[in-house]
């Protein structure tokens, strides 16, 4: 992709917009819009790398209920021909083709490789990458399987999201603070999985999402997987300048 000069990438991931309140969210989701409205002065493309919301399900005629101040300067950003790119996290796995018809943006499921001036970079949410999690990947089967997705459509929106809130506020409090801890280089299945694919690939920058962790880690002499933290606690972000990827933090 061409960066043209003085324009920069940015990237940033884990919102989970709805959680754990209306009220907290909403707080979440103004400071979310005022860093998108700021970076789109000099942004070249923009990539939300999973987790946007802490549930998201696609009927056929129906969007989960809220979440417009983000999906509208998100539009506005798109309308002023700033790209949008937006990888599909273990949150919000349940999207379609509503954000690509609403915003133009192109939506990945997978990890995906990109080239910005002659960097590269592979990018993706991170959920179900290295060794370990057989639960969540086993669990992820299921989710994203046509069948189950059709089951669930089936269930009145009503129900089905109330559900789904429950489920991932399960999660959540099952998971507690383990993600915003550095389990050290030989558990992260992340930097694992880096390391592999490092000498399989040409890679200059990993970038995910996913730990709620903010992490730069050297990989080898080139390479560098950097995890994008979140924007419950750290509201933290990645900037490529066309020479360089920093990590950084916003300051409201």
């Amino acid at each position: 992709m061409d960066l043209a000069p003085g324009k920069k990438v940015y990237f940033l991931s884990d919102f989970h917009l709805g959680a754990p309140n209306e009220q907290t969210s909403r707080k979440r989701e103004d400071r979310l819009v005022r860093f998108l409205n700021h970076a789109k002065q000099d942004a070249g493309a923009i990539f939300v790398v999973g987790d946007i919301f802490d549930f998201w399900f696609e009927y056929k005629t129906v969007v989960p209920k809220g979440f417009v101040r983000i999906l509208g300067c998100l539009a506005q950003i798109s309308d002023a021909g700033i790209p949008i790119h937006i990888f599909t996290g273990n949150h919000d796995l349940w999207m379609q083709d509503y954000f690509e018809k609403e915003l133009n943006a192109k939506v990945y499921f997978e990890p995906h490789e990109f080239q910005f001036a002659a960097k590269r970079f592979l990018i993706g949410h991170g959920d179900g990458l290295g060794p370990g999690d057989e639960g969540y990947k086993f669990l992820k089967k299921i989710f994203t399987n046509p069948i189950c997705q059709w089951l669930f459509r089936w269930i009145h929106p009503d129900i089905g999201i109330q559900v789904a809130n429950y489920f991932s506020g399960q999660s959540r409090l099952k998971t507690g603070s383990s993600d915003e801890i550095f389990l050290g280089e030989d558990k992260e299945w992340l930097i694992l999985y880096t390391k592999q694919k490092a000498k399989e690939i040409d890679v200059d920058y990993f970038i995910f999402g996913h730990r709620h962790y903010a992490l730069d880690f050297k990989i080898n002499d080139k390479t560098r997987y950097i995890n994008l933290g979140d924007w419950i606690r750290l509201n933290t972000y990645g900037v490529f300048d066309g020479v360089s990827m920093q990590l950084e933090k916003w300051e409201d």
